[in-house]
C-alpha cells in the first residue's frame, strides 16, 4: 500500500512539473481537522469566494459546514480521510506512523487539486501540515499563509507536560517550519509579539470577528427555536399541566394578537459552548451553579436557570456523568449539539454567556465570546493572560478567577431578573452601542491586501 502511494505521488509530481501554471485566482484553505468545527477557516473561504476566488476547502468532513459554504459556487469541499485504528506497537511508534501516513495523504490531496496561488493553512494542528503545505507550495508555485490560532506544542503540553520529548520536538518543528511561510496571520496582539520574540516570525493580527449572522434574535424566531428544541430537550418545555402547544418555557404566542411575548416568571437562559477538552474546566461552572441553587434556598430573589452547554468533544461523557449526579430544584442543564444555523439563533436569544476557555498558550482568544458579543450577549469569562484584548471587565461582561467569584457574579447579574435595569442590561446596551467591525470588513482591511490583485 505504501509503495503504491509513493508511486502515485511521484506520478502526480511529474504531472505537476509539466503544469506549473501558478493557479490564477485559486486558493486552498486547509485544516487538518473537522471543517464543520473550524468556523474561522470557513469564514476565510467565504471571504475569498466573495472576492471571486476559486476556493478548495480542505479538511475532515465530520460535521456539516455552514450552509453558506455549501451553497457557494466558488467553494469546493475537498475531504481528507481521517486515520483511525493505527494501534500497532508502542504509543510513540503509533504517533510517528500516524504523522508519516498523514504526510503522504495530505501531500497527495494537495497535489490532486487545481494548482492554487496560495495555500492558507490553519495552525494548530501544524504537525505535519505546515511542512507538507510548504513542500506542496514549492512544487505548485503557491505561497504559504499560516493562520496561527494557537501553538500545537502548548496544546500537547496539557496532556504530556512542557518538558516531554514530543512537546519539545513539536515546539522546534513549529519554530523551524513556521519561518518558511510567506505570510502569517494570528489572533491577538500578544501572539503577534510572541511569534516575533520567540520564533522570529512576522505576523499580522486578524482578530476573530463575528459573521453577519451572529446578531440578536427576533422574538418570533426565538419562539420557533424554543419549540423546535422542546421536542428533544425538556428544559425548553413549559412546566404546566395544561401547557399549550404554542408555548415554551420562555415564550408564548398571544391567542388574540398573534404576537409572541415572553412568559411571566420565565427562567433565565444561560449558555456556554465548548469542545469539551482539557483547556476548559466545566467543574468551575457546576460548582458555581451549586452556590446559585443555595442562594435561592436562602431566599435570594433569583430566577430559575436553564443552562445550555453546546458542543462535542472527548470529555463530554465525563462531564455529563458529573451533571447527572447533581440534583437541582431551580436549575436545569442540557448539553445539546446544535445545527450550525441554530447556534447563532440560540446565542441571540440567551440572557448571559459563560466562557471557561483557558488558552494553553495564554495567547489566543475564545471565538465563542466573539460570537456572543456579535449577538450583543454579555459574558462572564474565566481569566487568562490576554483576555483583556476582548472582554472589558465591567463594560461588556465580567472576568472571574474561580467558581465562588462566578457564583457571586451570577447572583449580582440575575437579581430581580428580568427587570430592564442593572449590570446585565447596561452590558448589553454597551455591546449594542459598540458597533464592532464584522468579519468581512476586518478581513477586507487586513487579509485582502496580502493577496494582491487576482491573478
Amino acid at each position: 500500500a505504501v509503495t503504491g502511494a509513493v508511486a502515485a505521488l511521484l506520478f502526480l509530481l511529474l504531472w505537476r512539473w509539466r503544469r506549473r501554471a501558478g493557479g490564477a485566482g485559486r486558493v486552498c484553505v486547509a485544516v487538518l481537522g473537522d471543517l464543520g468545527r473550524s468556523p474561522r477557516m470557513q469564514y476565510h473561504a467565504l471571504a475569498l469566494a466573495r472576492h471571486g476566488r476559486e476556493v478548495a476547502l480542505l479538511g475532515y468532513l465530520r460535521d456539516r459546514p455552514h450552509r453558506d459554504v455549501l451553497r457557494s459556487e466558488n467553494i469546493r469541499l475537498v475531504p481528507v480521510a481521517e486515520l483511525r485504528g493505527l494501534r500497532v506497537g508502542p504509543k510513540l511508534f503509533q504517533y510517528v506512523l500516524k504523522v508519516l501516513v498523514q504526510s503522504v495523504q495530505l501531500l497527495y490531496t494537495l497535489l490532486r487539486i487545481d494548482q492554487p496561488s496560495y495555500i492558507l493553512l490553519q495552525n494548530p494542528p501544524g504537525l505535519p501540515s505546515i511542512a507538507v503545505a510548504w513542500v506542496a507550495g514549492l512544487l505548485c508555485g503557491s505561497k504559504l499563509i499560516i493562520d496561527w490560532h494557537n501553538y500545537g506544542y502548548t496544546i500537547m503540553s496539557l496532556s504530556h507536560g512542557r518538558n516531554h520529548p514530543l512537546v519539545l520536538i513539536a515546539k522546534w518543528y513549529e519554530r523551524l517550519f513556521g519561518r518558511l511561510s510567506d505570510y502569517n496571520l494570528c489572533v491577538t496582539e500578544a501572539m503577534k509579539k510572541d511569534l516575533w520574540v520567540n520564533f522570529k516570525i512576522k505576523a499580522v493580527t486578524l482578530y476573530d470577528k463575528p459573521a453577519s449572522y451572529f446578531k440578536e434574535t427576533p422574538l418570533d424566531l426565538q419562539h420557533n427555536l424554543y419549540l423546535k428544541l422542546a421536542k428533544d430537550y425538556e428544559p425548553f418545555r413549559l412546566r404546566a399541566v395544561n401547557a399549550s402547544a404554542d408555548r415554551s418555557a420562555f415564550t408564548e404566542r398571544d391567542g388574540k394578537s398573534g404576537n409572541v411575548v415572553k412568559t411571566r416568571g420565565r427562567p433565565a437562559l444561560l449558555i456556554s459552548s465548548t469542545s469539551w477538552t482539557e483547556d476548559e474546566d466545566f467543574s468551575v461552572l457546576l460548582r458555581a451553579l451549586e452556590d446559585y441553587e443555595r442562594f435561592i434556598k436562602e431566599g435570594a430573589k433569583l430566577p430559575a436557570l436553564v443552562c445550555v452547554i453546546t458542543g462535542k468533544g472527548p470529555l463530554k461523557d465525563y462531564y455529563n456523568g458529573l451533571i447527572q449526579k447533581l440534583h437541582f430544584k431551580h436549575i436545569q442543564i442540557c448539553t445539546p449539539w446544535l445545527e450550525a444555523e441554530d447556534y447563532p439563533l440560540l446565542l441571540g436569544s440567551a440572557d448571559l454567556g459563560v466562557c471557561l476557555h483557558k488558552s494553553s498558550s495564554g495567547l489566543d482568544l475564545p471565538m465563542k465570546v466573539v460570537d456572543m458579543f456579535g449577538c450583543c450577549l454579555p459574558v462572564c469569562a474565566i481569566h487568562f493572560e490576554c483576555l483583556h484584548e476582548l472582554v472589558k471587565h465591567n463594560e461588556n461582561g465580567l472576568i472571574f478567577r474561580d467558581s465562588k467569584e462566578l457564583a457571586e457574579q451570577l447572583k449580582m447579574l440575575f437579581l430581580e431578573f428580568p427587570a430592564l435595569e442593572g449590570k446585565l442590561h447596561s452590558f448589553r446596551e454597551n455591546l449594542r452601542a459598540s458597533q464592532q467591525l464584522r468579519w468581512d470588513q476586518s478581513w477586507d482591511q487586513i487579509v485582502l491586501p496580502l493577496l494582491g490583485n487576482k491573478e
